[in-house]
């Protein structure tokens, strides 16, 4: 996606405001499975008081396909509902269709640079520079997170719920914590109605500079 100045598009979680890309694969030919890459997004400021979330200037999403039968070629269909927004959203509707007949590519090098971004797999505590060290509930709806991270340059956090309907706010940072430590907190909001949170897998993307790392967590 190549967008003018001063537009974006969102993330596949936007967010307080926007719209998430959709995409859908099922008229390929010979294709098994389809799973986008998501590079780290950027936090906006909604206008609104809030915070989208979403990517500016360009971005590529590397998708990773799998065959029904390798031995034959691949032929990709895609549907894509997505919004480019400036000031107001437009949504936008579009058609690809993409055949495989080997694997090498004249845009390798744009698809290893998005592959760079795409954040990686990572645990709480793990000894990286930039990590979480500790996710806990504080009373009965907040969650409070703690990162460490090199140096003092910006860090962003997001979480999302196991599933799409689950709308949770973007963690803000607090101005208290132990030393050496950025900590966010949130409230259990926009959880589905009817659903019992306890135990839910939610997922934390940290983003520090040029690092992202994409934690999976059960609440307890």
């Amino acid at each position: 996606m190549q967008l003018q100045p001063g537009w974006k598009t969102y993330w596949r979680t936007p967010g307080d405001s926007g719209v998430p890309p959709r995409f859908d694969f099922s008229k390929s030919d010979n294709v098994e499975a389809v799973t986008v890459l998501w590079p780290a997004p950027v936090k906006f400021d909604d206008g609104a008081g809030g915070h989208s979330m979403g990517y500016h200037d360009q971005v590529v999403l590397p998708l990773r396909i799998v065959a029904k039968n390798a031995d034959k070629p691949v032929l990709l269909r895609a549907e894509i509902n997505y919004a480019v927004c400036e000031k107001i959203c437009i949504p936008v509707e579009t058609t690809a269709e993409l055949p495989f007949t080997s694997v090498a590519s004249t845009e390798d090098s744009a698809l290893f640079a998005a592959l760079d971004t795409v954040p990686k797999p990572a645990s709480i505590g793990d000894p990286n520079p930039l990590t979480i060290r500790d996710v806990k509930r504080d009373g009965k709806s907040s969650i409070v997170v703690d990162v460490v991270s090199p140096g003092a340059g910006p860090v962003d956090l997001f979480v999302e719920g196991p599933t799409p309907d689950w709308s949770l706010p973007v963690p803000k940072p607090l101005d208290h914590g132990p030393v050496g430590v950025k900590r966010f907190s949130f409230e259990l909001d926009g959880v589905p109605p009817g659903t019992n949170p306890e135990g839910a897998a939610l997922k934390f993307t940290l983003v520090g500079g040029d690092r992202a790392f994409e934690f999976n967590v059960n609440l307890e």
